[in-house]
């Protein structure tokens, strides 16, 4: 079998019909997805640790005012991200009202390629002084910048889709493999940069080897400590242990800082041609032509669309189910496990459930629904969670079982990917059949702020388990009783976010023979006009 009869049999695309989607542009369109999420990737996933370990705002000597540096880097990825998914309906707005010779949704991988690769690399910059406020504001400042620079180009991204074809089955495909190839881009920035930075800083690195030794040359100091202060001898321990990394923390956050900001370059250079590609080998076949829709139109449509906001509803309240992902499973890879690389592992032991949910997905949709599949999917993965809970990590058999709920755990994640962009794309269709009007920037718009408020929750429980735990970024010390507390946290908020997203779908009603029926409604709508 030629590879173009391939790519047509997975993508169900018709190779008699050349004005329809074809493979050639249905990998396009993933191609720039796989680059976007390199980017997406880098500030999701690292710029918290950048701020706490790299400028050091999670030390513990840092305040602003009464707020700690961790806590306050813990409000600024909370407000940000909440400011920037609500941002969205506006930016699907806009979306709806573009009109170009390229289509409305295609010009903004075009127009705002450069802008993302300036403001990611500004995120990073290297120049930044640790503990600073002024660092802290502009940073801030950036960040902001940012997220509002990246929503511009995801949400039209995202209304692409349905504008390439209407053809639920053909539209399924196309997102299931561009998810896979969005997962694989994630997966790879998410593998390696821990990897690097584990490297380059291993010297610097706290190890319970140490801790023992102070244990033995200080036992009378530390005796006293426990004596006069009450302190814990692991905490009374890690006083002396101050002491022997003193100098060295300034040094590991240079580092740091360096290293994120070779890596954001790195990805930066790699990704923005792929924005390009996408643009240059793709094509709108379904942008409507009547007058462009106001915003307060638009915010009226989404009302309209219930089915749409059965989704929504769901998404925020799976807004912590991966939390683990985020920047919680790194720090508890780096102060727990005391090896920050076995991030890498966390991240890959949920690879193979997500293939499986990829192969998984069609077969379940057209078994159960999509609906039913994304409820079961996620039962499932509020049981597994609940055992690695219950279970624990403090022994190698325990680290076993987590393991193996990590690679089980892979299955609510990829199936929750890949069907819920599918969801919504049948929800444009809904809307279309019951307004006339598809409103596919407005819609998408949703994806994005579920995504957005899923990062939200995923960079502030990830801090504020770090600050809870009582980490030192400076010194690199966790008290036993604090790496429970950040394990615990980490692990049961995503329990109770998976079985909280899984209500509102029972109210969802579209299945794929409705949303058959509505396609062909409203193409006899269109001849009898």
């Amino acid at each position: 079998m030629k590879i173009n009869d391939l790519l047509h049999k997975v993508y169900g695309t018709n190779p008699n019909e050349p004005e329809s989607l074809q493979p050639k542009e249905a990998l396009a369109y993933g191609i720039a997805g796989f680059g976007q999420n390199f980017i997406c990737t880098i500030i999701g996933s690292y710029l918290t640790i950048f701020l706490t370990d790299a400028l050091l705002f999670g030390a513990a000597d840092v305040t602003f005012g009464s707020v700690t540096g961790a806590m306050a880097v813990a409000y600024l990825m909370l407000g940000t991200r909440i400011f920037d998914a609500f941002n969205d309906p506006i930016m699907g707005s806009i979306v709806d009202k573009t009109r170009t010779k390229w289509g409305k949704c295609r010009p903004y991988l075009k127009w705002m390629a450069i802008p993302i690769a300036i403001m990611t690399i500004a995120c990073f910059l290297p120049v930044f002084q640790a503990k600073a406020t002024s660092t802290f504001i502009i940073v801030a400042v950036i960040y902001v910048v940012w997220s509002v620079v990246y929503t511009v180009a995801d949400v039209p991204y995202w209304g692409l889709s349905t504008c390439m074809t209407n053809n639920t089955v053909v539209r399924g495909n196309l997102l299931t493999i561009t998810r896979l190839l969005c997962t694989l881009g994630a997966g790879i920035v998410t593998v390696f940069v821990p990897i690097i930075t584990g490297a380059v800083t291993a010297k610097y690195r706290y190890t319970e080897d140490m801790l023992a030794q102070i244990k033995i040359d200080k036992a009378a100091e530390i005796a006293t400590l426990v004596k006069n202060q009450g302190l814990s001898v692991d905490d009374a321990a890690a006083t002396f242990f101050n002491t022997v990394i003193a100098g060295q923390e300034i040094a590991n956050a240079n580092t740091l800082k360096w290293t994120y900001f070779i890596c954001a370059a790195v990805l930066v250079i790699v990704a923005i041609p792929m924005f390009f590609y996408g643009f240059n080998n793709t094509k709108e076949r379904f942008t409507a032509d009547d007058n462009p829709p106001s915003f307060g139109h638009n915010l009226k449509l989404l009302f309209k669309n219930k089915e749409l906001l059965l989704i929504v509803i769901s998404g925020i309240f799976g807004g912590a189910r991966m939390v683990y992902t985020y920047t919680g499973g790194l720090y508890f890879a780096k102060y727990v496990l005391q090896n920050e690389g076995l991030y890498s592992l966390i991240t890959l032991l949920v690879v193979p459930g997500g293939l499986v949910a990829s192969i998984l997905v069609p077969w379940m949709s057209k078994k159960f629904t999509k609906k039913w599949a994304y409820i079961f999917v996620h039962i499932f993965g509020g049981i597994v969670m609940g055992v690695m809970y219950f279970v624990g990590y403090d022994a190698t058999w325990k680290l076993i079982v987590a393991a193996i709920g990590l690679v089980l755990l892979g299955i609510p994640q990829g199936v929750n990917n890949i069907i819920t962009y599918a969801m919504i794309g049948d929800t444009v269709d809904y809307l279309e059949w019951k307004t006339g009007e598809r409103g596919e920037g407005i819609c998408f718009a949703m994806q994005t702020l579920i995504n957005k408020i899923g990062m939200a929750f995923g960079a502030f429980i990830g801090v504020i388990s770090f600050a809870a735990a009582g980490i030192d970024a400076e010194t690199g010390y966790i008290s036993a009783e604090g790496a429970r507390t950040l394990w615990n946290m980490l692990v049961l908020s995503g329990v109770i976010s998976m079985f909280a997203c899984a209500v509102p779908m029972f109210f969802y009603t579209i299945t794929e023979k409705r949303q058959e029926e509505m396609v062909a409604e409203i193409e006899a709508r269109k001849v009898t006009k």
